[in-house]
């Protein structure tokens, strides 16, 4: 069984853009101009441990609830929260500032979440 992601692709209009994004605000390591077997445009971005596969095409037609969330300090949150002011996607901070949504140019959702790690959060539902 795997134990762990092996990368996450998320379709949008314009993967160096989106990559721009990452970068910008979650210092990302981008490496752009990769087109696929068929000459699609396509851009990998890592950040979190994870590569992210950013193809060309129509993204999802609204947000629905699903995100992707990343555990990171208060300061980085803050940090973030501020590099964010600079690019224009909607964000906001939530749970008592503790965690910072954001949504890509696609209706993509992320989460930095400043809070407790999940394993600690849910630690009393975890069989040993």
């Amino acid at each position: 069984m795997s134990t762990s992601i092996g990368h996450i692709a998320l379709i949008v209009r314009d993967p160096a853009r989106t990559a721009e994004l990452f970068a910008g605000v979650l210092g990302a390591q981008v490496v752009a101009d990769c087109p696929d077997d068929g000459g699609h445009p396509q851009t990998f971005a890592k950040f979190g441990g994870v590569w992210f596969l950013l193809r060309q095409g129509e993204g999802p037609p609204c947000r629905n609830g699903d995100h992707i969330a990343f555990e990171v300090s208060r300061g980085q949150l803050r940090d973030c929260a501020d590099k964010l002011a600079t690019f224009e996607v909607e964000h906001f901070m939530a749970r008592e500032d503790t965690a910072l949504y954001f949504t890509d140019y696609d209706n993509h959702v992320f989460e930095l979440d400043a809070g407790s790690p999940m394993d600690e959060a849910l630690s009393g539902f975890l069989r040993a």
